[in-house]
């Protein structure tokens, strides 16, 4: 039951899909009825209240037949310049794919197309973060996917395991779901070793785990246990607990979250972790500035809230969107905690005393909502 206490109580679900799943074996096209039932999982997830955000590969394997390469032919063969253009071609095929799917339960999606680099760069993370948590409040499912047109080694490592990991970390998602053509981690690769013994739950993420990973998995795919243990890594320092579990069947996403008897390993994540990525920003990040808010505002982040430009009344210091400053009470000076500012300081101090709402007509911007945002704050107070 433990597997399934974590998938109920998710509220927002990362849910990566492999390219064996949503890819035909001749690669010529969508599995269509798969991708059906897909939908139709997705749908009863929103009805239940959870924000559900997929991350999808596909589009190297559903190009590959407009550049004549043979779906026979090893990933890691590939050129890397027909792989690019392969996936130019191949992600319209995939989004094609899920609009008609999503439509037909009266879902939108949104294409989003991603790179490592926009979850690294603190303003890129913004931008990201920004515009998936919008979609995700008007109850929109983004569908992204690895940026393979521009991306170079990303493509050979079968990041989209990793960066399912990653947005997770951006969304504060509460669980990520790798779906894949194998149920799970075990103690050998199973394809080479039949006595090879499956692993239901891993309560510590160790070396001995990342040593069970084998080589890529067979067919279409470009990742392997390898790439999916590492995105198990990335989502555990942030305190998400990461599922895989066998997606081919369909309606697999159904069972997950409602069969306790459902086959799979749920990497789980320690109280501690939970509180990694504030930790990380409280003893790493060297402010650049501070911002000084009223009592108001100080009461409000004790509740919990963000930090509103209404309560902010003084700026100091020279700093970027994303950079880290100083949050301080302006009865007295006390520092009150840090956190990663949304705005410059010259526009922080633009709007500073103002209300949201008035942040378009002073910036010439639609910015933010929060000059902080609870996520990316840690009070000491």
């Amino acid at each position: 039951m433990q597997t399934l206490d974590v998938l109920k109580a998710a509220r927002s679900v990362v849910i990566k899909i492999g390219t064996a799943l949503i890819a035909r074996e001749d690669a010529d096209g969508v599995r269509t009825e798969w991708l059906t039932a897909l939908a139709q999982d997705v749908a009863a997830l929103r009805k239940q209240g959870k924000n559900v955000t997929i991350i999808s590969s596909g589009g190297i394997a559903l190009g590959r037949s407009a550049l004549g390469i043979s779906p026979q032919t090893p990933p890691q063969k590939i050129p890397l310049e027909h792989k690019q253009a392969a996936s130019s071609v191949g992600q319209f095929r995939v989004f094609h794919g899920y609009h008609e799917a999503f439509s037909a339960q009266e879902l939108t999606c949104a294409q989003i197309l991603l790179t490592m680099t926009e979850t690294e760069n603190r303003a890129m993370h913004l931008n990201a973060r920004a515009t998936l948590q919008t979609l995700l409040d008007k109850g929109i499912v983004p569908i992204i996917n690895e940026n393979d047109t521009v991306s170079t080694a990303e493509i050979r490592f079968g990041d989209n395991d990793r960066l399912a990991a990653r947005v997770a970390q951006m969304i504060n998602a509460d669980v990520v779901v790798l779906l894949s053509t194998i149920d799970g981690l075990y103690t050998a690769n199973p394809y080479k070793n039949p006595g090879a013994q499956h692993i239901p739950i891993v309560e510590t993420l160790g070396d001995e785990h990342v040593s069970m990973a084998g080589d890529a998995l067979p067919g279409l795919s470009t990742g392997g246990m390898k790439s999916k243990i590492e995105a198990a890594q990335t989502a555990l320092r942030a305190g998400i607990p990461l599922l895989i579990a066998d997606g081919r069947a369909e309606h697999a996403l159904d069972n997950i979250f409602n069969n306790a008897e459902m086959r799979c390993t749920l990497f789980m994540a320690s109280a501690h972790e939970k509180n990694a990525r504030k930790s990380w920003i409280h003893a790493h990040l060297k402010p650049k500035g501070a911002v000084y808010v009223d009592s108001g505002a100080l009461q409000a982040l004790k509740n919990g809230k963000s930090l509103l430009p209404v309560g902010v009344k003084k700026v100091e210091g020279v700093f970027a969107r994303g950079d880290a400053v100083e949050i301080r009470a302006l009865e007295d000076g006390q520092r009150l905690g840090i956190g990663l500012s949304a705005y410059s300081s010259k526009d922080a101090g633009d709007i500073m005393g103002k209300k949201s709402a008035d942040i378009l007509e002073i910036l010439g911007y639609a910015g933010r909502d929060e000059l902080i945002h609870r996520n990316d704050m840690v009070l000491e107070v």
